[in-house]
């Protein structure tokens, strides 16, 4: 059951490609945010799709694969776990963020 404990699986859309940083000692992070629709039937009967847009995290190898494999659109299945931090804009005003963590991902379709 431990492996149930903060565990997050998506499948969505990239909506840009990769923000990619080298870091000194040779750390490599990958930003990006995907987005993932559900689509139901509302009380008249019409069908409505609901976006939610994710922020994720990549380290090491697989930010390195994103870098070379993901842009915007791609379609990706990705397995993690959330994370939060914080910290103070231009104005002094402490924000909160909600990220996934990306462990494992899998990619759908060909780099085009």
């Amino acid at each position: 059951m431990s492996s149930l404990r903060n565990n997050v699986q998506l499948i969505g859309n990239l909506g840009a490609k990769p923000e990619v940083k080298h870091l000194e000692g040779g750390k490599v992070v990958a930003n990006m945010s995907i987005a993932t629709t559900e689509s139901y039937k509302n009380a008249k009967g019409e069908k409505v799709q609901d976006t939610t847009w994710h922020q994720l995290v990549m380290w090491g190898k697989t930010a390195e694969i994103a870098e070379k494999y993901l842009d915007k659109g791609s379609e990706v299945a990705i397995s993690g776990k959330l994370t939060n931090r914080s910290y103070e804009d231009k104005e002094g005003v402490k924000r909160y963020i909600t990220e996934v963590l990306v462990s494992e991902i899998v990619m759908f379709g060909s780099k085009s």
